[in-house]
């Protein structure tokens, strides 16, 4: 059997999948289009970069993305370790440098003698082993190409991306720094807002202009856990202080007053000189974004590096084209991995291309794939995402509501011990993990 292996996408599943072959020995051709053809919402043409925010989440097993960090660990993920190395101080969160995180994985793969990286985009789906990896921005003509095999109209939905802001142009007259309830050493800055403050940014949000979008794009959905700011606003006066500007647990010990809004901005590189504004994804016009940005208080100087932008994500109908291997039901060569399986956050990402990596080379050495139990995050992911029950199938992230229920109820006392059950949840899915054969 051939055991050369195309991945299609330099994105975090494609670069995963890429260094789970080549360390098992298996060649590896890794195609990325990028810098021939952009995306639209990248902005190197380095591996694994990542777009909208640099947070991965909590690192906390009682999360359950914290929990799928640990997973891949014990299953031998390459990029999880590459990201705690090049983390930021973000509280319990893993947060990462960016740049130094992309480069260190294009350097991993450009230096690996198992793969050979191919500048160009591919238009086909190709012959032969291969990986799709391709992401949420999969190109026209590849899209096209994937539709007819999966005989079926892709699924899409909108994400976007927030602001990140230079940290020298912050007012830390009025800013202040705080984890919310002053867990952990302090590593969000924190912009408190007043009553009239919050109506006046409000206002301004509910009424700045926003990019027009094409006319193939406006039957889109968007992913409820990453939608633009403006759209939460449309909810309700109060539905951003309720999410993102939630101010419960951040006060500034300088006045010990409570806050009606907070703006909070997480460091985005090591150097910590660039601050990403949390829960700020937006489709407004880059003005409007400036006018909105500065009317918060602690902000009105603030030098934007990069704005807001929103892009249209594309994903397959896992459940009727995927098993939970990521192997296709249609041909046994050809598997997917990443946000185009419609897994959505980074982790999740990466978690893809590890699992898709591992069992293509388990199908080249004619071994049975791994399918996790639902007992794990990650095999509970893959299993909900391949559910051929789904009627309305949307993206998803890892969450405690996929995974296998306990089969012993909790002594009384604990039931609602939200934390401590999730820490059983998670040390039950831990060893399942430790005793799988790779």
């Amino acid at each position: 059997m051939d055991k050369m292996v195309k991945v299609i996408g330099g994105g975090l599943a494609g670069s995963e999948a890429a260094l789970q072959l080549a360390k098992r020995g298996i060649s590896v051709e890794l195609y990325e289009m990028r810098p021939h053809k952009t995306t639209g919402a990248h902005v190197t043409e380095n591996f694994a970069e990542f777009v909208c925010s640099n947070s991965m989440g909590s690192s906390d097993i009682t999360n359950a993305g914290g929990l799928l960090k640990q997973e891949m660990k014990l299953l031998g993920g390459e990029l999880i370790n590459v990201a705690f190395d090049c983390s930021v101080p973000a509280g319990n969160a893993l947060a990462i440098d960016r740049v130094k995180f992309s480069e260190t994985v294009t350097n991993l793969i450009e230096n690996n003698e198992n793969i050979k990286v191919i500048r160009e985009e591919v238009t086909e789906i190709p012959d032969g082993n291969v990986i799709i990896a391709s992401g949420p921005l999969t190109s026209a003509p590849l899209t096209e190409k994937i539709k007819e095999f999966t005989e079926s109209e892709n699924l899409h939905f909108f994400d976007a991306i927030a602001p990140i802001v230079e940290k020298e142009s912050i007012n830390f007259d009025i800013a202040f720094w705080a984890n919310r309830y002053n867990k952990g050493e302090a590593a969000y800055i924190n912009c408190p807002m007043n009553k009239d403050e919050y109506s006046i940014f409000y206002e301004i949000l509910t009424n700045a202009p926003r990019t027009e979008l094409k006319e193939f794009e406006k039957d889109a959905k968007f992913f409820e856990s990453c939608l633009p700011i403006e759209v939460i606003a449309s909810r309700g006066e109060d539905a951003l202080r309720f999410g993102p500007m939630k101010p419960v647990g951040l006060v500034d010990e300088r006045t010990n007053q409570e806050n009606y809004a907070v703006v909070q901005l997480r460091q985005d590189n090591s150097a910590k000189t660039l601050f990403n504004i949390v829960g700020f994804q937006t489709n407004l016009k880059w003005g409007a974004q400036k006018e909105l940005l500065q009317s918060i208080p602690g902000l009105e100087n603030v030098n934007i590096v990069r704005y807001g932008v929103m892009h249209r994500n594309t994903f397959i109908n896992s459940p009727k084209v995927l098993k939970p291997s990521f192997q296709t039901i249609k041909r046994e060569n050809l598997f997917f991995a990443g946000q185009i399986t419609g897994t959505e956050g980074y982790t999740e990402s990466v978690a893809g291309g590890l699992l898709a990596g591992i069992n293509m080379a388990r199908y080249l050495n004619n071994q049975e794939l791994l399918v996790l139990p639902t007992e794990t995050m990650l095999g509970a992911l893959t299993h909900y995402i391949t559910d051929e029950n789904h009627k309305h199938f949307q993206p998803i992230n890892s969450n405690w509501g996929i995974v296998a229920p306990l089969t012993e109820k909790l002594p009384k006392k604990d039931r609602k011990n939200k934390k401590l059950k999730n820490e059983i949840l998670a040390n039950r899915s831990l060893d399942l993990i430790k005793n799988i054969t790779l």
